[in-house]
């Protein structure tokens, strides 16, 4: 079983910063891309940046610049470091990650994802 969990949520004033966090857990082989999503109120779930098992990363224009996303292979986790947030920023914020894993006499490829963690921005 692999689980997903973030933290690192919470409230905070325009121009600030704040730090999300997403550790896999469970019978894991391998971690391949890893993705930031996210979904304001009334709106899809759309995508923020992603990280490839290289390190190669790529962000959506609205926060190209401000967020930058890395990963600690030995934690078995990524990061989404958010500074000069916005209200527009304002969602929730869920990790995904394709992951190879170990189950019984099967060893099998699939998407997980996190719980979802609430970051407001707001004076």
């Amino acid at each position: 079983q692999v689980q997903l969990v973030e933290s690192g949520g919470g409230l905070v004033q325009p121009g600030g910063s704040l730090r999300l966090s997403c550790a896999a857990s469970g019978s894991i082989l391998i971690i391949n891309t890893m993705v930031w999503y996210r979904q304001a109120p009334g709106k899809q779930r759309e995508l923020v940046a992603t990280i490839t098992s290289g390190g190669s990363t790529n962000y959506v224009d609205p926060v190209k610049g401000r967020f930058t996303i890395s990963r600690d292979n030995a934690k078995n986790t990524v990061y989404l470091q958010m500074n000069s947030l916005k209200p527009e920023d304002t969602a929730v914020y869920y990790c995904n990650a394709r992951i190879t894993t170990r189950q019984s006499v099967n060893i099998t490829t699939a998407d997980y994802w996190g719980q979802g963690t609430q970051v407001t921005v707001s004076s």
